[in-house]
């Protein structure tokens, strides 16, 4: 890719937290474009974005940048593709969708077919920069664009390329959705300490510390899961009879039929995105 520049159509908190991501790694502002159009949001994104190009119409910032990225709600991108399609033709950049459940074969058709589309599904935790990313990219997309768009969205966390589209559905259930279960988890981990007796603010400190350092554990060890598992177990101990309770509950099939159930709908949002963007 020459044109090494990025624009955003859409200045919301996805937006404003790949952009300073990539600032705070040496991206200079003025290679970044966001397109808003409420005159409040682009106020904000001046402040808090300084240098940074804006506008507050979609196609000025298409002929600027060399990737353009989708960072509108699903139910609005049809209208904001077709909008964009004869610029996008003209100058044919390369496309990157964070657009949750929307197919980049949708997206292609809507923008006039025959372009390099990126889909990445991001998650809650980018806001803070420690997000974890899904990427696919369609076959007309290069291995140097495709790196691009990773470099991207790395910005604020880690990404993972997967083989399929489809899979991405998949990334959808597990890290996309993933967050809200570890939330549950807190949350019945906290209320439970509140009812017997623990205060509410020692509770949530427990509760939250407790998961911050797990998660530390598993990402800084090679060792499976069990046996992390079974170094916290010790034989006829607390853990070994939580677990236990655990297992007889059937909670892994519990949460397996949980994400299947997200995987599914995000495939079902896919179909009625397609529907309805044949139809407009």
């Amino acid at each position: 890719m020459k044109n090494r520049k990025v624009a955003f159509v859409g200045g919301g908190n996805m937006t404003r937290a790949i952009a300073v991501g990539l600032i705070d790694s040496g991206f200079a502002p003025i290679d970044i474009f966001i397109s808003e159009p409420v005159d409040e949001a682009r106020l904000s994104l001046k402040n808090e974005l300084p240098g940074v190009n804006l506008s507050a119409v979609n196609n000025d910032i298409v002929a600027a940048a060399g990737c353009l990225v989708l960072s509108v709600k699903p139910q609005i991108l049809p209208e904001v593709c077709r909008d964009l399609k004869t610029s996008v033709q003209k100058e044919r950049p390369l496309i990157v969708s964070i657009a949750a459940g929307i197919r980049g074969t949708d997206i292609d058709a809507w923008l006039g077919g025959g372009l390099s589309v990126v889909r990445i599904m991001p998650n809650q935790p980018a806001l803070l920069q420690l997000g974890v990313s899904g990427l696919y990219a369609n076959e007309k997309t290069s291995d140097d664009e495709r790196d691009y768009a990773a470099g991207i969205i790395g910005a604020v966390g880690a990404v993972v390329h997967v083989g399929s589209e489809a899979d991405i559905n998949v990334v959808t259930a597990i890290s996309g959705s993933g967050p809200a279960y570890f939330f549950l988890l807190i949350d019945v981990l906290m209320k439970t300490a509140v009812d017997f007796g623990i205060a509410e603010e020692s509770a949530r400190t427990l509760a939250i510390e407790t998961a911050r350092g797990a998660a530390a554990l598993a990402d800084s060890e090679c060792e499976s899961m069990d046996t992390l598992m079974a170094r916290v177990r010790s034989p006829a101990g607390t853990t070994a009879a939580a677990l236990h309770s655990l297992e007889s509950a059937n909670v892994r099939d519990i949460f397996r039929a949980a994400i299947t159930a997200a995987r599914d709908r995000a495939n079902l949002l896919a179909d009625e995105a397609h529907t309805i963007g044949t139809e407009t």
